[in-house]
């Protein structure tokens, strides 16, 4: 049986031809020339996309003249809680209008959000809510071509209306909260409070970081860069950075920031190794909610971010007819300890 070959996308165009993802875009769907660029470059994009067979879904735009009654939210996981959240509230929102939602996780990839986008728009999706992407300019080119109106959630977008969680306040408020209660501890290294998680390069965690460093250089007059630890979202890179931070430090830090509930998963697992006196110089919070967190052996302070109200948001907006790159902040509630919230949808069985 011949191998199925996975269609090239704009992605795997621009890697060939040493182009970016939009400027790709821009010679496929024919507005290079407006955008200034070079006929040798378009010529090139042109002639690798002929070589692999690429035909664009942007043929797609056609279809606009016709509602489907799709709604389309990519989404880089489902696994999250937040993510998780944000889907139930898309789910209800779009059946609120009668529409049909349509739900995608791309896992961070970004050809396969791409891909992703582009499937969409072969199947004339009404509109497009566009959440956690690694990559949201070149989606944008593909929804500009496609004449397919479409908001950002959880992240900004240029050339669109996009809705975002206050990132900032919900780090300076989970900060000074820590700086609040962590106890005296006579090791000067693990008197710091210290961030593990995300990375300065990813909108939501460059805002927390910048929060956090102001908030503690403004309250203890000192910061040092190695207070911060970015070792991206993963579980596992947690767990080891957090192992090695104790190593390094001769126990748990007075106070720890942990920048998302992936990497609190992480830094858990490493925890249930320890005694419960390793944890009684220490306070802790996450940036982001989880309920189960309330029946952990140690308190942790929490940032839930409001994902109900960013996607209600993100609907009223669209239901407006704003195309504008407007900018709106939702703010997040910091969650003592040992408190569960109930959301919108918990009483659903």
């Amino acid at each position: 049986m011949p191998e199925t070959r996975q269609k090239l996308t704009i992605y795997d165009i621009a890697q060939l031809s040493g182009s970016s993802p939009s400027t790709v875009s821009a010679v496929l769907n024919g507005t290079w020339k407006k955008r200034r660029v070079g006929e040798a470059t378009a010529r090139k994009i042109q002639k690798i996309a002929a070589e692999h067979g690429y035909t664009t879904n942007l043929q797609a735009r056609g279809l606009r003249r016709a509602q489907s009654g799709l709604v389309g939210l990519i989404l880089p996981v489902h696994d999250n809680r937040f993510f998780a959240s944000m889907s139930q509230s898309f789910e209800a929102q779009a059946r609120e209008r009668r529409w049909c939602p349509v739900i995608v996780s791309t896992l961070r990839n970004p050809a396969e959000e791409i891909r992703t986008v582009e499937t969409l728009i072969s199947y004339a999706v009404d509109y497009l809510f566009i959440a956690g992407v690694t990559d949201p300019a070149a989606l944008s080119e593909i929804c500009r071509a496609a004449q397919v109106p479409h908001i950002y959630v959880d992240l900004p977008g240029k050339d669109a209306p996009s809705v975002v969680s206050n990132n900032y306040l919900g780090a300076e408020l989970l900060t000074r909260k820590l700086l609040e209660l962590m106890p005296q501890v006579d090791d000067p290294a693990r008197a710091k409070p210290y961030l593990i998680g995300g990375l300065e390069t990813d909108f939501a965690s460059a805002h927390r970081i910048s929060a956090f460093r102001s908030t503690v250089l403004e309250l203890r007059g000192s910061f040092d860069e190695d207070q911060i630890i970015t070792c991206g979202y993963a579980p596992g890179n947690a767990a080891r950075e957090v192992s090695a931070l104790s190593d390094r430090i001769g126990g748990l830090p007075a106070g720890l920031f942990i920048n998302s509930i992936r990497a609190f998963e992480g830094i858990v697992s490493e925890f249930v190794h320890l005694p419960s006196e390793a944890f009684e110089q220490s306070v802790f919070g996450c940036y982001d909610y989880d309920p189960f967190a309330a029946f952990l052996e140690f308190p942790v302070h929490m940032v839930r971010q409001n994902s109900n109200q960013l996607i209600a948001t993100a609907f009223e907006l669209v239901d407006s007819g704003v195309t504008d790159p407007v900018l709106i902040q939702v703010d997040p509630e910091l969650i003592p300890p040992r408190t569960v919230y109930n959301g919108p949808f918990s009483q659903l069985g």
